[in-house]
């Protein structure tokens, strides 16, 4: 369909004024393909040169002129576009009745490339060696000799002769509803269009505008909402268009049945446990899309199709259909970070996301990472490398999720870990032990969840204060809101995490602490397209109970890092003990913020300040000073998430801080 069709090029009215009959915003495109697009570089191919003269083949070059157009560049490209001559320019034709007949076909398809710019008086005329072809115009010999004129000669000269004229404005925009009664489903349905007099009335503004009324009817529970109408009046003489749209909200209606349909291997009652619309909750878009997004998080679903009826039930509610397909059940993977300050680390993984079917996901990790030497020698050549400069963590994770058709799922966690943590200058501690933890969680919505379970840990570790043997078992609870969009990537929302553990002696643990942690960030778009984003993140911890060397290390709170404070080493900001060194403390504070600028559609920097330390009572004082550094980010944005690399200075070093960090992972800081 076009967006508007013509018998001829105008349609001269009483008064000076021609009419078109909108239909479709675009011209259809030419079914060809250009081979030569392949060569992304145009190292191999030159697109722009024609076929070399031939006996057989009338090759040809194209040229555009605009005249005096302002965006000529943007003009072209349109009519590039929208032209065969140019999308075949690759392929001669055999003789100059064919290429007349291509260059006659490439008229309205020009001009429609024009108007739907909102030049609806331009003029477009093909020019070879002085002879035109216009619109209305069919070849005749006079051309077809000029064509054949340069057969085995050079390529025939082309040239696109195009006066756009002025850019038509909208004057009258009006918006009426078909046939409704009571109050109008949009109260300023003229604002809601985003059009205003004065504006140019292209095909692009004409289109949103009926994508925005749709979209706000159907934000307001009205599913069946559509534009049935689209009237637009271009007055060639006075350079004005005036639009009608004529809406249809159709009825106020709530979601009805939700039937889950093709689900592959995975039990429908488990996608059906993570769909939270109830029949008889009012319609929303936004609803649809929560939903899709929560099935997706199972890890064995790949894709989800929600499908509306075409019409309401018996009650007045919209039928909901849910297909999910399965991804593959098996994952191998491997993956890298690298700091600076924190060495490099190297992660490998094996998963299966339908072990059992019914949509256990089983996950083992393996890591390997430099441990950093705190006892003040120094790894100068390959010959001083020990097997202790190595740490290592095995891991893995079980779940099962909705128990019995349920919205609860069964998480089992373990791992085992030995590790060297802090630097030369401060010293840090050494860590082996091995962890299990197994827990219900609830989950109340698809942004809000409560956990609770029961956590055993073994372990030994050892700094300035001693060496600590411990036993901890403990009852972990938890809760989580998360509302943004995006997993690794928010522009929007909140995310808020709590847990509070308690290890009490009488449960088996050789110590009795009580741990508390808390964070909260939040992400801010400055504009709809989310290309200027705030971001901000706050943290806290506590653990009381015990005397600061009667809790393992492990169990400190220490800040720094690349999730952390940024510019620091890991685990390197707390309290200081004997001799100068780090010691943990039993609290917790830190800040980020960031603003995250997007460049282009896959380059973005992020200028970041991060502060925190931990403290030595269990809750943060003014005794211990924040820690604080600043840097610039820069982002490669990728159909995973985004690639992050992060250069950070300390505000306020200490002594045998390095001057600047550099962090390289995938996905935000927070």
């Amino acid at each position: 369909m076009r967006f508007w069709r013509r018998a001829s090029h105008a349609v001269a009215l009483s008064g000076g004024c021609a009419f078109a009959t909108l239909l479709s915003l675009q011209a259809e495109p030419a079914r060809a393909f250009d081979l030569s697009s392949l060569d992304v570089f145009g190292l191999f191919t030159k697109k722009d040169e024609p076929p070399a003269p031939s006996p057989s083949a009338l090759p040809y070059r194209l040229e555009f002129d605009l005249g005096e157009a302002d965006d000529a560049k943007t003009l072209t490209r349109s009519l590039q576009d929208a032209s065969l001559l140019y999308r075949l320019r690759q392929d001669a034709p055999p003789d100059g009745e064919s290429l007349s007949r291509r260059m006659a076909t490439d008229l309205n398809p020009m001009i429609d490339a024009l108007w739907s710019q909102g030049y609806f008086n331009a003029d477009v005329t093909l020019v070879v060696d002085g002879v035109p072809l216009k619109v209305g115009t069919e070849p005749n010999a006079t051309l077809v000799r000029t064509l054949e004129a340069h057969r085995n000669r050079d390529a025939v000269p082309i040239t696109v002769v195009a006066r756009p004229g002025k850019v038509f404005g909208l004057r009258r925009i009006d918006i009426v509803e078909r046939d409704e009664a009571g109050a109008p489903a949009i109260a300023d349905p003229v604002k809601v269009s985003r059009l205003k007099a004065g504006d140019p009335a292209t095909a692009a503004a004409l289109r949103a505008a009926q994508a925005a009324l749709v979209d706000h009817m159907r934000a307001k529970s009205r599913p069946l909402a559509k534009v049935v109408e689209l009237r637009p009046v271009v007055d060639h003489a006075a350079g004005i268009m005036d639009v009608t749209y004529v809406i249809a909200p159709g009825p106020l209606a709530g979601f009805g049945d939700i039937t889950v349909g093709q689900t592959d291997e995975i039990p429908p009652e488990v996608v059906r446990s993570f769909i939270y619309l109830e029949p008889g909750d009012p319609y929303s878009p936004k609803a649809l899309a929560d939903t899709r997004r929560s099935i997706a998080t199972l890890p064995a679903v790949g894709s989800v199709r929600i499908r509306e009826g075409d019409k309401l039930d018996g009650a007045g509610n919209l039928p909901i259909f849910v297909e999910v397909t399965e991804r593959p059940k098996r994952l191998l993977g491997f993956s890298a970070r690298y700091s600076t300050i924190d060495g490099p680390a190297v992660k490998t993984y094996w998963e299966h996301r339908n072990l059992f079917g019914g949509a256990e996901r089983l996950r083992l990790e393996a890591s390997v990472f430099f441990a950093p030497r705190i006892d003040g020698t120094k790894l100068q050549r390959f010959g001083d490398f020990k097997e202790s400069d190595l740490g290592g963590r095995f891991s893995f994770s079980f779940m099962k999720p909705a128990l019995g058709g349920s919205r609860n799922d069964w998480l089992l966690d373990g791992v085992a870990t030995r590790e060297r943590v802090g630097l030369n200058r401060y010293g840090g501690y050494t860590a082996r032990y091995g962890n299990v933890t197994t827990a219900i969680r609830h989950r109340f919505s698809d942004t809000f969840s409560i956990q609770g379970g029961i956590e055993v840990e073994r372990g030994q570790t050892s700094d300035v204060l001693g060496q600590v043997d411990y036993t901890l078992v403990g009852i972990p609870l938890s809760v989580k809101y998360d509302s943004t969009d995006n997993l690794l990537d928010p522009t929007r929302g909140y995310r808020a995490t709590a847990s509070f553990t308690p290890y009490p002696t009488f449960l088996g643990s050789t110590v009795g602490i009580y741990q508390t942690k808390a964070a909260v960030s939040a992400y801010y778009a400055l504009d709809e397209d989310a290309r200027y984003i705030l971001a901000g993140r706050i943290g806290f911890g506590s653990v009381s109970g015990a005397s600061l060397d009667e809790i393992p290390a492990t169990r400190r709170f220490y800040a720094g890092g690349g999730g952390s404070v940024r510019g620091y080493a890991y685990r390197s900001l707390s309290p200081l003990g004997p001799f100068g060194r780090i010691i943990g403390g039993r609290s917790l504070l830190e800040a980020s913020v960031e603003a995250r600028i997007k460049i282009t559609d896959t380059i973005g920097i992020v200028p970041f300040f991060d502060a925190g330390t931990a403290f030595e009572s269990s809750l943060p004082d003014s005794k211990q000073k924040l820690q604080m550094a600043a840097g610039l980010g820069f982002r490669y944005y990728t159909g995973i998430g985004p690639i992050r690399v992060d250069v950070a200075a300390p505000l306020n070093p200490r002594k045998g801080d390095k001057p600047v960090a550099l962090y390289v992972s995938i996905g935000q800081a927070f």
